[in-house]
């Protein structure tokens, strides 16, 4: 289990912590709802990497005091931007931990990746290629199909 991997979900899991609580105060009926559930689901991931991090003999990161959101939510479009984008960036956090060595870390990755793929398919029915992964860079404009060798 490597710890800095670790860290970087458990950051993840703050920022959500903190962007749900954002997104829950400014709505209200479903999505509201839909809001408390996101909370809580990463309050409980973010809990659990706490403990295995602390039971690995590290000290978890605590969470920033408040965090720059990509959209600040004032309509319900907003709220669910944002809530997707938090969702799609947790998923990138738990990427390289389902490469752990340690099985139980790789299976709980693998489920946190899940739920949020599916938090985030609930809130706006699309799909990435690839949850999490990075996107592939733009080919260089102009440079077309290599020439064949001469």
């Amino acid at each position: 289990m490597r710890g800095q991997d670790l860290t970087t979900a458990l950051a993840a899991e703050h920022a959500a912590v903190y962007a749900y609580g954002v997104i829950g105060a400014r709505t209200t009926g479903s999505l509201r709802v839909t809001a408390t559930a996101a909370f809580n689901a990463h309050r409980a991931r973010r809990d659990q990497l706490r403990a295995l991090i602390t039971a690995g003999g590290g000290v978890p990161v605590e969470p920033d005091a408040a965090y720059r959101l990509p959209v600040t939510p004032s309509t319900p479009a907003q709220a669910v931007e944002l809530a997707t984008l938090v969702e799609r960036g947790v998923t990138a956090a738990y990427l390289e931990l389902t490469a752990s060595s340690d099985a139980t870390v790789r299976r709980m990755a693998a489920l946190a990746m899940q739920e949020c793929v599916t938090r985030s398919y609930g809130l706006r029915p699309e799909i990435e290629t690839f949850p999490g992964m990075p996107a592939p860079a733009p080919a260089p404009s102009g440079s077309g199909s290599p020439a064949p060798p001469s």
